[in-house]
């Protein structure tokens, strides 16, 4: 076992992707009580519901276990924009006999603040994960005071580099396989995001501090790949999924066990900003040419709230076509499993 996870106190090196959405404390207990990092996502949780997670993460852990948050600027309204996307969806809306929601976009996800801090504290998380950069000096000193370690994701060399200077303890370098969000914050252009394989072993060759895999890794022969490039600890998503701790819709898990899991692409007609999903109506529908891609999208993660009605009505009627069925390259490697049996099964590739 290496200094790092020693220092985090973990038997496992297995680190439990946060799934927004997917998931909530049982499943992050889980993966801490076999040995691993369970963790929980919270930007979309209200604060109640933030507050009842933590207790129970508190209380329950038979071992450390991480919190994460986002950090994106607060969205910036465009009336002309998102009227252009409302347009966009007119159709779908006349098709579907709905009204289009009335009034501006509700922004569905909140970064990382002083507020939530404050509602933190008290809990003293021993992990703290960001996605998308890190949240300002004032408020990452205090995450620091609580004696947290901090992580945040990487998906570029410079990403990277700029996440150590900023003080992150360690890095998820994330690759283009991984689903859901794209960690990215320092470029908007695509063409700079790298697979886990050849990303990996350059943030590992750019900074000092330890580099945790993301993306692609879904069973042993992943995980030992990831240890030979330099990886300190992998980060596993889409595999926790299918266990029975997690809480993805229906729909999102039936698709996840049938072939249609084998064709995901990026897409930010969801949400406004790239993230991998299962191909579905949606990624077509809203496409301007390559599927899932939508220039008229408005900014993260304002997209969403025009979404809702078409989403919710299609789910009713037992289908995903408005559905974000977040998922890596990896799905089709995944099948249902407890979550302990899933944590050792995937450390077994660590060994020697």
């Amino acid at each position: 076992m290496n200094d790092w996870l020693d220092r985090l106190g973990l038997r496992l090196p297995i680190i439990q992707a946060p799934m927004a959405g997917s998931q909530g404390s049982a499943l992050a207990l889980a993966v801490t009580a076999a040995g691993g990092l369970g963790s929980l996502p919270a930007a979309t949780l209200s604060p109640d519901a933030l507050r009842a997670e933590l207790q129970r993460l508190r209380d329950g852990a038979r071992g450390p276990w991480a919190v994460n948050f986002f950090c994106h600027a607060p969205p910036r309204h465009d009336a002309a924009r998102e009227a252009v996307w409302m347009a966009r969806l007119a159709p779908h809306y006349r098709a579907a006999d709905l009204t289009p929601p009335a009034g501006p976009a509700v922004a569905a996800r909140a970064p990382f603040d002083a507020a939530v801090a404050e509602l933190v504290a008290p809990f003293r998380p021993p992990v703290v994960s960001f996605h998308f950069g890190l949240p300002g000096p004032e408020l990452l000193a205090r995450v620091k005071s609580w004696g947290a370690v901090v992580l945040s994701s990487a998906t570029t060399v410079e990403e990277a580099r700029w996440l150590e200077a900023h003080g992150a303890d360690a890095i998820i370098a994330q690759g283009l396989e991984a689903g859901g969000h794209r960690g990215m914050f320092l470029t908007e252009d695509m063409s700079t995001q790298l697979g886990t394989m050849a990303l990996l072993p350059q943030v590992v060759r750019a900074v000092r501090v330890p580099v945790i895999a993301a993306g692609g890794i879904a069973d042993a022969a992943g995980v030992a790949a990831a240890r030979a490039l330099g990886a300190a600890a992998v980060q596993v998503g889409t595999a926790y999924l299918l266990c029975p701790e997690a809480t993805p819709h229906s729909l999102h898990r039936a698709a996840l066990q049938g072939p249609r899991a084998a064709h995901t692409a990026l897409t930010n007609v969801f949400t406004g900003r790239p993230a991998r999903g299962i191909v579905n109506h949606a990624m077509r529908a809203l496409a301007d040419g390559a599927v899932g891609w939508c220039a008229d999208a408005p900014d993260f993660p304002l997209a969403a709230h025009a979404l809702a009605p078409l989403r919710a009505q299609a789910e009713a009627a037992g289908r995903d076509d408005w559905s974000p069925l977040w998922a890596g390259q990896a799905a089709p490697l995944c099948r249902p499993q407890p979550a302990a049996e899933l944590t050792q099964a995937l450390a077994a590739g660590w060994a020697p």
